[in-house]
């Protein structure tokens, strides 16, 4: 090499109690890219990627997302109406997750398919599995809201009231709302043998009903589905005259 040309690798420290006479030696410089705490593997090792326990199961480690969304609800660090936000995503990711993630594990069933997932899992016990864990989850997620969460939107003057709790005077209202802004825009769908069940629009809210009297052919009125409209609230605030 020239003499007169620039080395480019970079000079280590010297400590400044220490002089360098002559042409010291040093040596260079070793990075151990091991990450901390973890032991390398010696390069004959190969892991058998047929280990079913090294895989999670797709449906099982999903349904633990949404447990983490609902455990946010509880967490004190957001905002009271955030928490109360994180309920109702935890709804909405629920409702995917059964229509499509159950949903494929109930058709692979129905073909009778009995491949088991790369976890080693047949469809039917990560059907039992989800069973549980959902029902537990969901009824998790109504203690969250009456028992954690409608308490504090209460001490910020936030109420829900339930019939039950209504004034005559509130109740008076509820029958006017409902008799001019509701009663126009709903339509009762008659159930009977002679009918195939109507079709109802996915993620809509619809009551069952008795229906009393009797029809225009004299049959006895029987049972009845009532959707929602979607341009109603889901909620009505009462006038601050009744809130009293």
């Amino acid at each position: 090499m020239d003499d007169n040309a620039i080395d480019s690798t970079p000079a280590l420290p010297v400590p400044p109690n220490e002089q360098m006479s002559g042409e010291a030696d040093i040596a260079p410089l070793r990075i151990n890219r091991t990450p901390t705490g973890v032991q390398a593997k010696e390069s004959h090792t190969e892991a058998d990627l047929d280990d079913p326990q090294l895989y999670f199961n797709r449906e099982l480690s999903h349904l633990q997302f949404n447990i983490r969304v609902l455990e946010q609800a509880l967490d004190d660090a957001h905002p009271l109406l955030n928490r109360l936000m994180f309920l109702l995503i935890f709804s909405s990711n629920m409702d995917e997750f059964f229509e499509i993630r159950v949903a494929g594990l109930k058709h692979q069933m129905a073909l009778g398919d009995d491949t088991t997932a790369a976890d080693g899992r047949l469809p039917k016990a990560v059907l039992a599995e989800i069973s549980e864990i959902a029902h537990q989850q969901i009824a998790r997620q109504y203690e969250i809201l009456n028992d954690t969460l409608l308490p504090a939107l209460e001490a910020q003057g936030l109420r829900f009231r339930r019939r039950d709790q209504w004034t005559d005077a509130q109740k008076a209202w509820v029958r006017d709302f409902f008799d001019n802004e509701i009663m126009p825009v709903i339509s009762p769908i008659g159930l009977d043998p002679s009918h195939p069940f109507p079709r109802l629009v996915n993620k809509s809210l619809n009551f069952i009903v008795e229906l009393e009297g009797k029809d225009a052919f004299g049959r006895a009125g029987g049972m009845a589905i009532l959707p929602a409209p979607r341009s109603l609230p889901r909620l009505m605030a009462l006038p601050k005259e009744l809130c009293a």
